[in-house]
């Protein structure tokens, strides 16, 4: 059924339920997860790009390295990525690029004026997009409500 499976991360703690999910769907369907942290290129402002994208790149490292630790649990294979672009733009390349039948992401579940501010959804944009299927599960900020 799934043979690749992408799970984008943005390294918060939050994410752990999407990493669990997408570690537990690859473990049943014996398929691979490709890892993927999007360096979003609209967080810098001029002047500041090499230093923010350095800061970037280091966090992406360590978050799709704590998705391959938790994947290893499981015995699941895989692939880390890293990107730089518009995040929804750039799963969804990584989706097309890698051959993804699901993605697996996290969605902070904002309503109202708080989705306003956010500017609309990476996960919301994903899931319009994607031409696969699109499995969300709930974060949740590091206190756990």
């Amino acid at each position: 059924m799934y043979d690749e499976i992408l799970l984008p991360t943005d390294g918060s703690a939050g994410i752990t339920e999407a990493i669990d999910q997408a570690c537990l769907l690859a473990d049943l369907a014996d398929a691979r997860i490709h890892a993927l942290f999007v360096v979003d290129e609209g967080i810098a402002g001029a002047g500041e790009w090499d230093m923010v994208v350095e800061r970037e790149e280091g966090r992406g490292e360590a978050a799709v390295e704590t998705v391959e630790a938790a994947a290893s649990e499981h015995d699941v294979a895989v692939e880390k990525h890293l990107r730089r672009g518009r995040p929804y733009e750039e799963i969804l390349a990584a989706a097309d690029a890698y051959d993804a039948d699901l993605i697996v992401m996290g969605t902070h579940g904002r309503t109202g004026i708080g989705r306003f501010l956010t500017a609309g959804s990476v996960a919301e944009r994903v899931v319009r997009y994607s031409e696969c299927p699109v499995l969300t599960a709930r974060t949740y900020e590091d206190d756990g409500a």
